[in-house]
C-alpha cells in the first residue's frame, strides 16, 4: 500500500517505471569521477533539492501534479563528496572481465563458458594467484601450455596481466550490457570499445 503511494505521485510516459533502463541513473562527483548508479526517483529528488545539475537527460518524461521533468541520464553534485575507492574483489568473473572475455594468448573472444583461467608462471614453479600472474585462456591454449611458461610454451601474451583499477572496478557492475550511450564519456569509454 505504501509502495502504492508513493509510485502513484508520477506519471511517466512511454515506460513503466520498474523497467531497469529507466531507472538507472549515473551520479558524478563534482570531479566528474563516476561515483554510483541510482535509480530515477532519486536521481529526481536531488534535482528538485538542488543538489545536482543534469548534464545528460534521458527522453522519458516524469510528469507530477503540477510540473513535468526529463529524466536524468547523467547527474553531477555540486559539492565534492570524499570516498574510498574499494579493491577489486579477486575472482574468476572479474578476470574475464578485466581481460575482456578474450584468450591472451590467442586473442580470441569467447563465452565465460568456453574460458579458464591460467597461471602465467605455473604454481609448480612458484608462480603465485595474484591478480599479476593470473590471465584469460582458452582450453586450447591451456592445453598448449601446460605446465610451462609461455615463452617455452611458444606463446605470446596479448598484455602483461595486472590489479584492475578503481574505475575498472567501476565497469564491472555492467558486466552482462553495455552502459546507456549518455554515460560512456563520463565513464571514459568514448572512443574506446567497452
Amino acid at each position: 500500500m505504501k509502495e502504492d503511494r508513493k509510485s502513484a505521485r508520477f506519471s511517466v510516459r512511454g515506460i513503466t517505471p520498474r523497467s531497469d533502463a529507466f531507472e538507472q541513473v549515473l551520479l558524478l562527483n563534482a570531479s566528474f569521477e563516476p561515483l554510483n548508479v541510482i535509480n530515477w526517483k532519486r536521481a529526481v529528488k536531488l534535482v528538485f533539492l538542488e543538489k545536482v545539475e543534469v548534464l545528460q537527460e534521458s527522453d522519458r518524461i516524469v510528469h507530477a501534479v503540477s510540473d513535468s521533468l526529463k529524466v536524468p541520464a547523467v547527474i553531477r553534485l555540486f559539492r565534492y563528496v570524499g570516498f574510498r575507492r574499494r579493491d577489486i574483489k579477486f575472482s574468476r568473473q572479474n578476470i574475464y572481465f578485466r581481460d575482456k572475455f578474450r584468450c591472451q594468448y590467442c586473442g580470441e573472444k569467447l563465452r565465460p563458458k568456453e574460458l579458464t583461467c591460467d597461471h602465467v608462471i605455473p604454481r609448480s614453479r612458484g608462480g603465485k594467484t595474484t591478480w599479476t600472474n593470473i590471465v584469460t585462456c582458452c582450453i586450447p591454449c591451456n592445453r598448449k601450455k601446460g605446465g610451462r611458461t609461455p615463452r617455452e610454451a611458444g606463446l605470446r601474451m596479448m598484455r602483461k596481466p595486472s590489479r584492475p583499477s578503481w574505475l575498472l572496478g567501476f565497469h564491472m557492475r555492467f558486466r552482462s550490457h553495455q552502459p546507456p550511450a549518455s554515460w560512456r564519456e563520463y565513464l571514459f569509454l568514448s572512443g574506446r570499445p567497452t
